[in-house]
């Protein structure tokens, strides 16, 4: 313990307070006589100071309690032992006693002042941290200070935006793979100011009734606004937008810095609040509408009006400008026509209906602020009719739908923002070929013009849509799309998303799966066997399918399935058997539905999705159909599946951009970001190959042959005749064609698709027809001149399932496995539909015979195409995949582009 906290011998002679005045100890008397008069042997003795020791009034010897102690220390030895001090030691609280003895309580000289006293001074304990009431009060008044000198100084810095500077996008230039320019578009074709007096009194009600209700009265911000910017941005978010229409014209005019960061919107609040108090009200408001930007490239009012409406923005009424007001949200999500290249989720149907809701809510508020009259609010009571979003002519044919698919390749891979995007001053170097492109767009307008006629047949003709896509499997880099007739006219990117299921182009994931993982075996060590292409499995129509275990599958209502084949065509009576290489090359769907079981439906989801199918674009897994085809994958993502089997296995998401450049240099280059993987083995891979080449060569697909090349690839056509698809390639190009027909144009998600028998003048449409032509057409203009390389050979794999004889199906006929049958033109057996006996305990693994009665389902029509029809799911109500729905086709779902 501290000596001024110890409590020492106490003396007669003094105390604490006796030695604070300097004085002797009392007596019996308080008031002692000086100690010359007593004959006492201290009488000679003199202080330090040469004072004599005695004197009552003499001047204190030590400036602080401190020195006092320390004097105190040597005085008496310096030792700290507790009651051996020397004579003259004070009592336990006065300390040294006489003269020149220090006290344990306030400082006994003069305490030095320092400019902030904290922690105070002359305090103990935790009354040294509690701040005087002064300190408080001086620190809340310069804190308060500094911020009105901040605040002063940053609103003498800024100065007010002039509207004639704000809203000059540049172009954004994009060039072809070779280098050359495809098109410069961008925001400045489509901006004009208007003056105030051109800017519809509705327009402005509107925009106040539903952004700013006091924007006539208040001073330009809002704190709470600005609270909850700064705010998220503490959290890690980006700014919100300003509050008020002040701020966000303020915001719309600060071209020069496009940051989300705390010092911008500092200078947004002192622009503001400068804007507010030296700019008229109208002057704002003509700002902002002049500079806010509408979608559709549109800045400006006159610009979104004639980009949404094709009219003067004076003649607007109530209902445009409630319309014009919700785009102002943001165009990406309120626009009715869609934007599903920069996201899946702003598809027309969900765009329209938040549009519906914001354009209805704009003018009932402004009924209620009385800006508009109960009367002529009931005049409208559907969202205003828009025009075609596409009305710059340099966008026209494929361009506009080139110039999309790079756009949301940009805004979903790189840190360019869909806003700085539309701001410009890029240089996009994409990777489309503009030769393929040309030869792409002429294969379908060939076929188009040759066999499409809605007027003549306007039943069966019209609405019929085409779609396709071009993919280098070495890179990844998409070469060439065909979107639809004309950007301008069809604004849906059949390349990119169409909800049409891909039928049997679907089977070669159920093959990549069974030589992947192999089938399901209890009695194999791993508990599963790799298929080999040889494998044997039954080609009998209205099979019935069969779980992995034997027993047979039923739906929820405990009802079988029997899968049907094309034209209920049954293969290789009496056994059936048909090895996988042909069930493949004749689209057997019962084949590959039994295999696909075998295998488990799980794993074939694995290989669609290692291949590079996207999630959101594959049905349900739960039901038999699932191995032929009920997804709906874009044409862009199956030529890039299919790819993958092109290079061995390895996989590459498509891309469409090279690199990106600004006036700062380059700002993105795709090469630093690319990956593969493997996603099958090359054993794997090439053996699928092998077997597609046999479905070119000698199978549904011969009308695919190309000249001297190589080709592999699949037909496929889906129950009701409603699309086709033929997807094949080279070791260069990969590339698919879809086929389907559409009453109208809405979005993806909300579409019909109609039947196609009669279609171009054919009794049905399968790949195998149009779509295999335009296939064709296309790969022999796109590889001409190029260098014939041929596919790697395949190593053997796997081992041949099911090659034991089955049992016969009478006494007299006996199975003869035949693993490269001709397929019978004979009708398909008559087959009894009466109840079979209980399933597991009379069927057995790959018997086959079992399967041809019983099954309380047929299993779908039989209504597909020469390469094998999808069959539906064995109930409506129990599908819960999304096939013809278009959920998540297209390939920017996995931000690709």
């Amino acid at each position: 313990m501290s000596e001024h906290r110890r409590k020492p011998p106490q003396q007669q002679g003094g105390g604490r307070a006796a030695a604070r005045r300097g004085q002797p100890g009392p007596s019996a008397d308080r008031r002692a006589t000086p100690r010359g008069a007593t004959g006492s042997p201290s009488d000679s003795y003199e202080s330090p100071s040469g004072s004599v020791g005695s004197g009552g009034d003499e001047e204190r010897p030590y400036g602080g309690r401190a020195e006092a102690r320390r004097a105190a220390q040597r005085n008496s030895g310096g030792g700290r032992r507790r009651g051996a001090e020397a004579a003259g030691s004070g009592g336990r609280r006065g300390g040294p006693g006489g003269p020149n003895g220090p006290g344990r309580g306030r400082p006994a000289g003069p305490v030095k002042k320092r400019l902030i006293d904290y922690p105070r001074a002359g305090r103990t304990g935790g009354s040294r941290w509690v701040p005087s009431w002064k300190l408080v009060s001086g620190l809340f008044i310069g804190f308060v200070g500094s911020l009105v000198a901040v605040a002063g100084i940053g609103y003498a810095m800024v100065s007010v935006p002039d509207v004639a500077q704000t809203a000059k996008a540049q172009n954004n230039v994009y060039y072809w793979a070779d280098g050359s320019q495809m098109v410069a578009t961008g925001g400045e074709t489509n901006r004009q100011i208007i003056n105030y007096s051109q800017i519809p009194a509705a327009m402005r009600w509107a925009v106040i009734s539903q952004e700013n209700k006091t924007f006539e009265t208040d001073s330009g911000v809002d704190p709470k606004g600005i609270a909850r910017a700064f705010l998220n941005m503490a959290r890690g978010g980006q700014t919100q937008g300003g509050s008020t229409i002040t701020q966000q014209y303020v915001k719309n005019a600060m071209l020069d810095d496009q940051s989300q960061t705390i010092s911008r919107k500092f200078k947004e609040i002192f622009v503001s609040i400068k804007v507010g108090a030296t700019v008229k009200k109208e002057k704002i408001m003509e700002g902002y509408l002049n500079s806010a930007y509408y979608g559709r490239g549109a800045y400006g009012l006159q610009a979104a009006a004639r980009a949404y409406f094709d009219k003067d923005a004076i003649k607007l009424d109530a209902s445009q400008c409630a319309f014009l007001a919700a785009m102002l949200k943001g165009a990406t999500y309120y626009d009715p026509a869609g934007a599903e290249s920069l996201d899946p989720a702003a598809n027309s149907t969900a765009n329209t209906k938040r549009a519906t809701a914001q354009w209805s809510d704009t003018l009932d508020k402004e009924v209620k602020y009385g800006h508009l009259s109960a009367a002529e609010r009931a005049k409208y009571t559907k969202l205003p009719k828009s025009q075609n979003p596409r009305s710059n002519t340099r966008l026209s044919g494929q361009i506009g739908y080139l110039v999309d698919l790079a756009k949301g390749y940009v805004v979903h891979n790189t840190k360019i923002t869909e806003s700085q995007l539309q701001q410009g001053g890029y240089s996009i170097h994409t990777t489309f070929d503009k030769s393929k492109v040309n030869a792409l767009e002429a294969a379908v307008k060939k076929v188009r013009d040759a066999k499409i006629n809605p007027k003549a047949r306007p039943d069966t003709d019209k609405y019929v849509q085409f779609g396709g896509a071009s993919v280098d499997p070495k890179t990844g880099a998409i070469k060439a799309i065909y979107g639809g007739e004309d950007a301008t006219k069809h604004f849906t990117n059949n390349a990119d998303q169409t909800g049409a299921q891909v039928g049997s182009t679907f089977k070669p994931f159920v093959l990549a799966a069974s030589m992947q993982w192999g089938v399901k075996d209890p009695d194999a060590p791993s508990g599963r066997r790799i298929a080999s292409p040889k494998s044997l499995y039954s080609g009998q129509n209205k099979l019935k399918i069969k779980n992995a275990d034997g027993t047979v599958w039923t739906d929820k209502d405990n009802k079988e399935w029997l899968q049907t084949n094309d034209g209920s065509k049954s293969y290789n009576p009496p056994s059936y058997k048909i090895d996988l290489r042909e069930a493949m090359r004749e689209s057997v769907n019962s084949a590959y539905v039994q295999l696909g079981m075998d295998v488990g439906l799980d794993k074939v989801e694995e290989a669609a999705l290692n291949a590079g199918v996207l999630k959101t674009s594959l049905a349900s897994s739960n039901f038999p159909s699932f191995s032929i085809g009920t997804s709906d994958p874009s044409a862009i993502r199956m030529a890039g599946a299919y790819a993958t089997f092109a290079d061995s296995g390895r996989q590459r998401d498509p891309y469409s951009v090279e690199s990106i450049d600004s006036k700062d240099g380059n700002v993105f280059r795709h090469s630093k970001v690319a990956k593969s993987k493997e996603a099958f083995s090359p054993e794997v891979a090439d053996n699928v190959t092998d077997v597609l080449k046999t479905v070119v060569d000698k199978g549904t697909g011969t009308a695919a042959r190309l000249t001297g090349r190589q080709v592999a690839g699949k037909t496929g056509t889906t129950d009701g005749n409603k699309s086709a698809w033929f997807v094949g390639y080279t070791p260069q190009l990969s590339t698919s064609i879809s086929m389907y027909r559409l009453d109208d144009d809405a979005s993806s998600k909300n579409r019909t698709f109609l039947e196609m028998y009669g279609t171009g003048g054919e009794k049905k449409i399968h790949g195998a027809s149009f779509p295999a032509q335009i296939w064709h057409d296309y790969m022999e203009d796109a590889l001409k001149g190029q260098k014939v390389e041929n596919f790697p050979t395949p190593q053997p794999i796997g081992e041949v399932l099911n090659d034991t004889p089955s049992p016969s199906v009478t006494p007299s006929e006996t199975a003869s496995p035949s693993t490269s049958p001709t397929p019978s033109d004979t009708p398909s057996p008559t087959l009894s539909n009466s109840p079979s006996p209980t399933t597991s305990e009379t069927c057995k693994k790959f018997d086959w015979t079992c399967n041809g009665n019983g099954g309380t389902d047929a299993g779908g029509s039989d209504n597909g195409g020469t390469d094998g029809g999808v069959t539906d799911s064995p109930s409506a109500t129990d599908t819960a995949g999304n096939g013809g729905n278009g959920n998540g086709g297209g390939f920017i779902r996995g931000q690709n582009g």
